[in-house]
């Protein structure tokens, strides 16, 4: 999701730049560097950093001062961890407002809408399923894989809505006429996209995911 900051306050953008920058050192100070340059999977990072860009600049506006892309956050989350996915994020969103000239007074609120607050989702949702169900292959991949990208996907959408909506730009019944309705149908985009991804890497590149592991969830099950 994409937000407009002339919706906003001053106010409003000033806060989520103080959020977004808290978020970031945090998460370039948790990232382990030394393990990412040991394991020799810089390019497969700068290469996900480029697939987000890429994916991000193919938007499209499903309201004045809101545009819809996919996200792909899910599985930079499962393959990089919280740190790293913020990161990245930060890094193609970056790339996307050198691209496309976008007001930059939007950049920390559209990276924690569309950055931080999908990946954070995303590694709670991770925490919850390794606590509650078993450590299986087919559960990493569905439930982990598809199922949260889904859901993640379209609770992004409906924060989106609710920002809006507390931004006055928009009342809730005007949009419950035009763009809530449509939020479930970015479920099955987002967990194809990020689910799809997640099985050809698990089964090809497990060594690249660091969430994954095949003693966990593949041996003696």
């Amino acid at each position: 999701m994409t937000l407009d900051p002339a919706l906003f306050t001053p106010a409003a953008t000033w806060i989520a730049a103080i959020l977004y920058a808290a978020c970031l050192l945090l998460a370039l100070r948790l990232a382990p560097w030394r393990g990412l340059l040991q394991a020799r999977l810089t390019h497969v990072f700068f290469g996900a950093t480029v697939v987000l860009l890429l994916l991000w600049q193919m938007e499209t506006q499903v309201q004045p001062g809101l545009s819809y892309h996919l996200l792909g956050l899910t599985a930079a989350t499962l393959i990089f961890g919280w740190s790293f996915a913020v990161i990245a994020a930060s890094l193609a969103l970056f790339g996307v407002y050198l691209n496309a000239g976008n007001p930059w007074e939007g950049f920390a609120l559209n990276a924690l809408v569309s950055g931080v607050l999908p990946i954070t989702l995303t590694q709670v949702l991770l925490i919850l399923i390794r606590w509650y169900l078993p450590k299986q292959f087919f559960v990493y991949v569905l439930v982990n894989g598809f199922l949260t990208a889904g859901l993640v996907g379209v609770a992004m959408g409906y924060m989106a809505a609710w920002l809006l909506v507390g931004s006055g730009a928009y009342t809730m019944s005007e949009l419950s006429q035009t763009v809530l309705p449509l939020f479930p149908l970015l479920f099955l985009p987002e967990a194809m996209l990020n689910g799809w991804i997640m099985v050809i890497l698990v089964a090809f590149r497990p060594h690249w995911v660091y969430s994954f592991s095949d003693v966990e969830y593949i041996n003696g099950k």
